[in-house]
């Protein structure tokens, strides 16, 4: 791997985190394929890291230079004399840059893990405790479901191992049986399908690149995204109708934080979906052929010259 690699994988990793996300957060054919355009979210920054760890493994490689006995070496004398102090200094801090972005990335992910277990255990002990699940409804009836005693409709889930569906009195009140069943429908479909961990994944990725670089809106996009996959599942069980209604009523309800809440800003979009559903398969079947290549392409690009690379230096010992 040479020089130009690195420049090509750096300024791909560039790309896949600022300008790609930027465009693909405007546009509007996700809202036809969710599904899809989350597996291309999720390629598109599973690539950007990927492209960002090629493009300093191979500055690295440039830092190995040939010894006096044609071996490679890391003598930083050696490897000046080769490259020039300029080329080198430039080597060692993109190498250091990529380093700091792999265990930002490290930290990220067991920061938000462990911040948002502790959220959602402290709230699930105040939900259990809290509950007054007396009902006189059979959905009600649920060993994961609780029930505030709140007058305002509210619907949010608590995913983990011990997951739990949380519900307000209001929402027993303001809503039909055919309502209910929508919103519990979406919110055991964000349980079921572990959405929490995409979106924790993504602020991961989003906190480990530099906020020159990322982009802003991704998080935001896969957030609206999770949430139109769950409002599918409850159409697929009830009808959009019901669902349209029950999100309109639990628009104002608010999670906390490391919960996923039925309601919220991006309810009137959803809603419009919802009144105008139009098939996206075409478009999704395009969207995993990008996802594929998006990931096929760079990670053939970095194994070939390091599996060569390593062939050369095992026969070289």
């Amino acid at each position: 791997m040479d020089a130009t690699t690195a420049l090509v994988f750096g300024v791909l990793a560039l790309l896949l985190a600022g300008p790609v996300p930027a465009l693909l957060s405007r546009a509007r054919w996700p809202h036809r394929a969710p599904r899809a355009a989350l597996v291309l979210w999720q390629a598109i920054a599973l690539a950007a890291v990927l492209s960002a760890f090629s493009s300093g493994l191979a500055i690295a490689s440039q830092l190995l230079v040939p010894g006096p006995d044609g071996r490679p070496t890391t003598a930083p004398v050696a490897e000046i004399d080769a490259l020039g102090l300029p080329l080198w200094l430039l080597y060692v801090v993109v190498f250091a840059l990529t380093l700091l972005v792999g265990a930002k990335l490290i930290f990220a992910i067991v920061q938000v893990g462990v911040r948002t277990r502790r959220r959602r255990a402290r709230h699930r002990m105040l939900v259990d405790l809290l509950d007054r699940c007396d009902s006189s409804s059979p959905l009600a009836r649920t060993p994961d479901l609780r029930v505030l005693d709140v007058t305002e409709p509210i619907a949010y889930c608590l995913p983990g191992l011990r997951q739990r569906v949380v519900l307000s009195q209001g929402t027993f009140t303001n809503l039909d049986d055919a309502e209910i069943t929508a919103i519990l429908t979406h919110e055991r479909s964000h349980l079921r399908a572990r959405h929490d961990l995409v979106l924790e994944a993504f602020t991961a990725v989003n906190a480990a690149f530099p906020t020159v670089v990322r982009s802003k809106s991704a998080l935001g996009s896969v957030q609206l995204l999770v949430e139109m996959l769950a409002d599918d599942s409850a159409v697929r069980a009830t009808g959009p109708t019901a669902l349209a209604r029950a999100l309109v009523a639990c628009s104002g309800s608010i999670a906390p934080k490391g919960a996923m809440a039925a309601g919220g800003p991006s309810t009137l979009l959803r809603v419009q979906r919802l009144a105008s559903a139009e098939a996206g398969t075409p478009v999704a079947l395009a969207a995993y052929a990008a996802s594929v290549a998006i990931l096929v392409v760079p990670t053939i690009a970095v194994a070939v010259p390091w599996l060569t690379e390593l062939s050369r230096l095992f026969s070289a010992v």
